[in-house]
This record gives C-alpha cells, sequence and structure tokens, in this order.
C-alpha cells in the first residue's frame, strides 16, 4: 500500500511536471542559423534573444543554433529563401551576386572611424528601399547589422609613412582589402589566419590585415612592430536577417518586442566590442607595437588610389545591373559624414 502511495505521488509529480512544461513552453519559437561558435560577433544575438524572451514573458522564443548546425554559412541566405529557418546571420561577401546592394559597405577605403558610425551607415543602407527589395528577393528582412571593426594592417620592420611606401610590401589581405592593398602596389596573400602570427614572424609575409579581436587571437600583436591604428582600408557586411513569412506571421505584439529588442541588442554588441579594444590596446604597448597615424592629406592619397578607382568601377557595374548604385555610395558616404 505505502508503494502504492509512493508511486502515485511520483505518477502525479510526473504530470504535474508535464503539465507545467506545457504551460510554460513558448507560443512561438524560431531557429537562428550561426557558424562557428559564440564570440563577440554573436553577441547581439544572444542579446535579442534574451531581450524577446524578457518582453513577452517567454511567449516568443529564439533558440540560437551555432556551429553550422542547421546550414553552411555560406548557405544562410538560401535557408532563409526556403523557410528552412526563420533568422540568420550571413556575410554579403560569401555571395556578391546574391545581395549586390549589401556590398557597397564592403568597398575600400569608406573612412568609417568607428562602430558607432559603421552601425549608422549599415542601418542607413538597410532603410533604403532598393536594398529591402534586393534582399526581398530571398524572402530576407534586414534585423540588424553585425559591425565589424576595420581590417587595420599590423606589421613587423620598416613601419610605412607614406603610400609609396606599401610598393611591393607582401600583405595577409583578403576580398576587397586585398584588392585595395593591390591598387597601392601591395602583394596580397592568402595565409590563412591560424598561420597568420608564423608568416609575419618569419618574414613570409610584411603584414597582416585583421580586425583588432583577430590580431589577439592569433597573437600576431607579439609578432609584430607597428599598427595602422587609422588607415581603414575596409571591412566586411554582415547582417542579421529574418524570413519575412515567418515575421509577417508574427502576432503584433510580438512583432514590437522583436523590433524594440534590436538597439539593446547593437548597445550589447558595441560594449563587448569596447572590451575587446581595452584588451588590444594594452596588448600593443606591451609588446612594443608602435601606433602609426596618417593625416587627413595621406589618407585622401589612399582613398584617391585605392578607394575611387574601386567605387568607380562598383557604380559602373552596378548600375548596369539596373541598381542605384551612385545613389547608394552617395547615402553612405553622407553618413560617415554625419551629414
Amino acid at each position: 500500500m505505502k508503494n502504492l502511495k509512493v508511486a502515485t505521488a511520483a505518477l502525479a509529480a510526473t504530470m504535474g511536471s508535464a503539465f507545467v512544461g506545457e504551460a510554460l513552453a513558448a507560443d512561438v519559437t524560431w531557429n537562428v542559423s550561426l557558424w562557428g561558435k559564440r564570440r563577440a560577433f554573436t553577441e547581439h544575438v544572444e542579446k535579442l534573444s534574451k531581450e524577446v524572451a524578457v518582453r513577452t514573458n517567454g511567449k516568443f522564443e529564439i533558440k540560437l543554433h551555432y556551429g553550422g548546425a542547421l546550414s553552411k554559412s555560406r548557405e544562410n541566405l538560401d535557408g532563409i529563401s526556403i523557410g528552412a529557418f526563420e533568422m540568420a546571420q550571413f556575410c554579403a561577401s560569401y555571395h556578391a551576386d546574391k545581395n549586390p546592394t549589401l556590398t557597397t559597405t564592403d568597398l575600400p577605403f569608406l573612412g568609417v572611424p568607428d562602430l558607432e558610425t559603421q552601425v549608422k551607415v549599415d542601418f542607413a543602407l538597410y532603410n533604403h528601399p532598393a536594398v529591402q527589395k534586393d534582399l526581398g528577393r530571398w524572402n530576407a528582412k534586414l534585423l540588424m547589422p553585425s559591425p565589424m571593426p576595420q581590417y587595420n594592417l599590423l606589421g613587423k620592420g620598416d613601419a610605412p609613412a607614406k603610400l609609396a611606401d606599401f610598393e611591393g610590401m607582401r600583405v595577409r589581405a583578403l576580398g576587397g582589402v586585398g584588392n585595395a592593398m593591390k591598387t597601392i602596389g601591395a602583394v596580397p596573400t592568402t595565409v590563412t589566419a591560424s598561420e597568420a602570427y608564423q608568416a609575419i614572424d618569419s618574414g613570409t609575409v610584411q603584414a597582416v590585415a585583421f580586425a583588432p579581436h583577430a590580431h589577439l587571437s592569433f597573437k600576431t600583436v607579439e609578432a609584430g612592430s607597428w599598427w595602422t591604428n587609422n588607415l581603414n582600408p575596409g571591412t566586411v557586411s554582415c547582417p542579421v536577417v529574418v524570413s519575412t513569412d515567418a515575421y509577417d506571421m508574427l502576432s503584433p505584439e510580438f512583432q514590437k518586442a522583436l523590433d524594440e529588442s534590436v538597439a539593446p541588442a547593437v548597445q550589447h554588441y558595441l560594449d563587448t566590442y569596447a572590451k575587446v579594444y581595452d584588451k588590444f590596446y594594452p596588448a600593443l604597448e606591451a609588446n612594443g607595437v608602435k601606433q602609426i597615424s596618417f593625416t587627413e592629406e595621406e589618407l585622401e592619397g589612399f582613398k584617391a588610389v585605392a578607394g575611387k578607382p574601386i567605387w568607380d568601377k562598383w557604380v559602373e557595374d552596378m548600375s548596369a545591373k539596373g541598381l542605384p548604385a551612385a545613389e547608394l555610395l552617395t547615402l553612405v558616404q553622407n553618413t560617415i559624414a554625419g551629414k
């Protein structure tokens, strides 16, 4: 009899837990496709998930899936297009032909001074009808950027003081930054990130183009002797998008919760990167790395040689596709200038 009572109580407890779990289950669950591990690059998505949960009392759940569990990084936009998941992060350079308007901010030597400005630039671009139409082809609604710091150079040996000093310099620089360096006479190489320290330490390359967090992660700060503090040759555009269909299916209450969670999520991202800089600059000093700042006149020289020709070619190519390329570039430039 005693055992029966115990078993009955256990069953009741189990059923009660099940009912409680069911009562607390989210009304709506969204899945987010991410790659790699949790890091500064994904902190805004982490924050967004928490903010939405709080604002909806747990009724709207945003589940983060790392390591390419839902999709490969270069296929995230395709996954959004077919409704495989509701939210994803990707970089425009993965498939420039699929999101040509977003490549505006991939152009070199735009002169973005900091992440706060990059955020303003990204949102200004996202709000342009042509950009929204471009992403709309993939059933994607732009939600927020993943603002990446400028890929400045950390090098070893004689520090460059002017444009001509980059002539013949072997630089680990990929994509748009690599193309820009090539136009000023440098020789871009495709050394992998994990090989960057050895490459600069051995002299295989004379400089490496990374964002600050990567210079820390791959320890190039321990091998270099100089850092271009404000060259700002370029960066990459990596937005977070949501499925337009999934967004439209949300109740007005949940849409409002999601939209209002963007600002605190982006601020959290910026705060996280501020801590990266708190580590980066002391690391430069500790390793005796000299910080090089170019004058406005010198930076204008870089833009004239390694920026404008590439911008002009981009405008020509994008305009041929029927896109308002000149308008988009002007929008970005005016936002950077604070106009």
